[in-house]
């Protein structure tokens, strides 16, 4: 296996991401989300994460909503490009003219929307944290449901930005974000309710995932419903052996016999 086969166009930002390989011993799983997990990080890989810069990380999140990581990670690095070297990046965005920033992201898509969020998060963190040192300390240090309130209070930052930031800046244990993939594969998998809301599927996994696994849970989980269990045509559609999590899985919303595939809260 390679040092770090994470791909660099993703979310936790790969090599240079901040997180570090590790191996964590086999064992029996306590819970099929588990093994789960541990089947993935034998697929993908082991890693623990934290070392992003909070507001950084904040801001590659924000780009990340509503796009892939192919269209947010050019916007990330043009906007790192263009403001980084200026001093404090908070402050700096925080008086950043909004139309040339919305060019400088624009492969995130979203981009004056987006743009209007960074400038308006920058100012806020400015003002409450004296800028990105301030407010780095806070994510690393401070107690992570706390950070947690104080993400989730700001306009613009929903539930996997927060949990994003908790991960990859703060290195908190016990954190798994649910991206798209994440509720599609945990409710598909049978690890959460069919029904369940990209929250509730926090709460289980987050309850049956150990918590130094939940960061690379997350990252593998996401490759995985690229290359296997994609929304539209996952791999057991036509043939259950193709998908190497088919014995951990209740194939929820996918019918083989008739190739219909639906959202599992429709079932």
């Amino acid at each position: 296996m390679p040092e770090d086969p994470e791909p660099e166009m993703n979310i936790s930002g790969g090599r240079d991401g901040g997180g570090f390989t590790a191996a964590f011993e086999p064992g029996d799983a306590a819970t099929r989300a588990e093994a789960v997990v541990d089947r993935l990080g034998e697929l993908y890989w082991q890693k623990t994460y934290g070392g992003r810069d909070g507001f950084e990380c904040l801001v590659r999140t924000i780009l990340s909503q509503n796009t892939s990581d192919r269209a947010s990670q050019p916007a990330h690095d043009a906007l790192m490009d263009r403001y980084a070297d200026r001093g404090d990046l908070a402050e700096t965005l925080a008086n950043a003219d909004q139309q040339r920033l919305a060019e400088t992201i624009s492969s995130a898509g979203l981009y004056n929307q987006k743009s209007e969020t960074i400038i308006r998060l920058a100012g806020r963190i400015c003002e409450e944290y004296g800028g990105e040192d301030g407010f780095d300390e806070f994510v690393r240090t401070a107690d992570p449901a706390d950070v947690r309130d104080a993400l989730l209070d700001m306009k613009g930052v929903g539930p996997k930005t927060a949990d994003c930031v908790l991960l990859f800046a703060g290195g908190r244990g016990g954190v798994f974000p649910v991206d798209t993939h994440v509720h599609r594969i945990a409710r598909r998998m049978g690890l959460a309710p069919a029904d369940a809301d990209h929250e509730e599927v926090r709460e289980h996994i987050e309850r049956d995932v150990p918590a130094e696994k939940c960061g690379f849970g997350h990252t593998a989980m996401i490759q995985f419903g690229r290359e296997y269990c994609t929304a539209r045509k996952p791999a057991c559609l036509d043939d259950p052996e193709a998908c190497p999590l088919a014995a951990q899985c209740d194939r929820v919303g996918v019918d083989p016999e008739s190739g219909e595939v639906v959202d599992p809260a429709e079932t």
